[in-house]
């Protein structure tokens, strides 16, 4: 095992050099590990940049000393696999993958996608609609850093405090024509696009972008009653979504995580490359191995059909430590 990790570090180095990777780093991430299985496609045809490039999640340095929920009911008998997608079938946004685009906007779209989910299971399935990730991006200027924008990055606690006191209008995927801001960022990794261009975030309008759309901004607004860092308990993050639903959890991608295509993922790399934000939607056990099931946006071609496991109970990658989310305002 140790041999392996030492070949895949200095593989790695080498594809920093050439820009382009040979088929050995795989094979050195699969002898690193017997869990997960890795392979080649399209974010990693295009390089380290653009592997980046997707990447956007902010994780405060001081996450230690960030206040967290602590008063979340405990469930007893918290069932040993649950699958969001399965409790809540007529709200649709669960099952949705989304794809963010060359831009560093995860934190918005998990937040806007949690967001959907809750807001659908709160309303007992009468509001099916989905949240603009692209209301979020663009507009939440206290999310990202000083002198930066949406595509930049951003702050998964900050895009929940924003939905909280500003409220955000509903908006589907890019050309869905869907809602009041459907997303604008081209995808960039799905047959309907071979575009690799250099995306900015798009300016922030209180206005709905889709003409076609019936709704006022101002009347299609939803709100967030409450925003919050849940503890790093995996039983606590467990009975939040059992009760409300999925939630946002950022982490650290390492370089393999980019070449998963199905299985636990666990880290083998120790070249970081940036944070990350996902929706966690569920959990499972697999030959004794504990996961969360995430949904990912990086389309449906990367990964289980745009969606990952990754070791639960492990804090893997920093998983467990950055869950937000929050309740709706109904």
């Amino acid at each position: 095992m140790a041999k392996s990790v030492i070949t895949f570090a200095v593989a790695f180095i080498a594809v920093v050099v050439a820009t382009d990777f040979d088929d050995s780093i795989i094979e050195n991430i699969n002898r690193a590990q017997n869990t997960w299985k890795a392979g080649k496609n399209e974010i990693t045809d295009k390089g380290i940049e653009y592997m980046k490039s997707l990447l956007g999640t902010k994780i405060p340095e001081n996450l230690h000393t960030q206040p967290r929920r602590t008063d979340v009911e405990i469930k007893e008998n918290i069932p040993t696999s649950f699958d969001a997608r399965k409790q809540w079938p007529r709200c649709l946004s669960i099952g949705s993958i989304k794809n963010q685009g060359k831009c560093g906007s995860c934190w918005a779209v998990a937040a806007a996608g949690a967001v959907s989910d809750r807001l659908c299971i709160s309303s007992g399935f009468k509001v099916v609609v989905n949240i603009s990730a692209e209301n979020l991006l663009a507009c939440c200027s206290d999310c990202t850093d000083p002198g930066e924008r949406g595509c930049d990055g951003g702050y998964p606690e900050k895009a929940w405090n924003y939905f909280k006191s500003t409220g955000l209008v509903t908006g589907g995927d890019y050309n869905s024509g869907e809602g009041c801001q459907p997303y604008e960022i081209e995808p960039t990794n799905e047959e309907v696009s071979e575009n690799e261009e250099n995306y900015y975030t798009p300016p922030c309008q209180k206005k709905c972008t889709n003409k076609k759309y019936g709704v006022s901004f101002v009347k299609d607004k939803h709100y967030g009653k409450t925003s919050y860092l849940l503890d790093k308990s995996e039983t606590a993050i467990q009975s939040d979504i059992l009760k409300y639903g999925p939630v946002e959890a950022a982490f650290t991608v390492y370089y393999d995580f980019y070449f998963y295509t199905s299985g636990i993922y666990k880290q083998t790399s120790t070249f970081k490359l940036g944070g990350h934000a996902v929706r966690v939607i569920g959990w499972g056990v697999e030959n004794g191995i504990k996961y969360w099931i995430v949904a990912n946006s990086w389309g449906r071609r990367w990964g289980e059909n745009g969606t990952f496991r990754i070791r639960r109970g492990t804090n893997e990658c920093g998983f467990e430590e950055y869950v937000t989310a929050g309740l709706i305002k109904n």
